[in-house]
């Protein structure tokens, strides 16, 4: 590339990021945090309303086919109240199990494409139990390839984002 097109090249690129974080910010601005804990962070959207917690999986060098996280939500119209979601990096294949491992624990989920959730109301109280003591989560599963994945999130102030997100949509209908 000749010297001249580097900083055409730096402008266009710079543009397309600003454009890029313009369009994710702007659905963004309903929301409220409640508060960072660690690896976890709580959020109110009182246009919704609803409130989460909400962490990232840990790096990987493994391919992914999404950006996988963990939430904890409660949505007070619909008399929901801190519900398990898990967005897998991968696509689940037809079919397959998916499992979550918190400590000695483990879970069978319920799910498609790459979302999971809790299979009952039980198992989801018993997760939401489990991810105030456990040091970690593990899901896990098989992609559409059937090749196995795991996803790991580091629970510490998994308990306090919780703890802070259901507070925060107790005075919201």
């Amino acid at each position: 590339m000749p010297p001249r097109a580097l900083p055409c090249l730096h402008l266009r690129l710079m543009l397309l990021f600003a454009s890029a974080v313009a369009l994710v910010a702007a659905p963004a601005l309903a929301r409220e945090s409640l508060g960072l804990y660690a690896q976890w962070g709580a959020f109110r959207d009182p246009v919704v309303p609803r409130c989460y917690a909400i962490a990232m999986a840990q790096p990987s060098a493994k391919a992914r086919d999404t950006r996988p996280y963990a939430t904890v939500g409660t949505w007070p119209r619909r008399s929901v109240r801190n519900e398990v979601h898990i967005r897998l990096s991968r696509n689940i294949a037809s079919g397959a199990p998916i499992f979550l491992r918190l400590g000695d624990q483990r879970f069978t989920l319920t799910g498609g494409g790459a979302d999971a959730w809790a299979a009952s109301p039980t198992d989801n109280a018993a997760i939401l139990a489990a991810m105030r003591s456990a040091p970690t989560m593990t899901a896990s599963s098989r992609d559409t390839k059937g090749l196995p994945f795991a996803d790991t999130w580091q629970l510490a102030g998994a308990a306090s984002a919780m703890d802070a997100a259901l507070l925060g949509c107790a005075d919201l209908r």
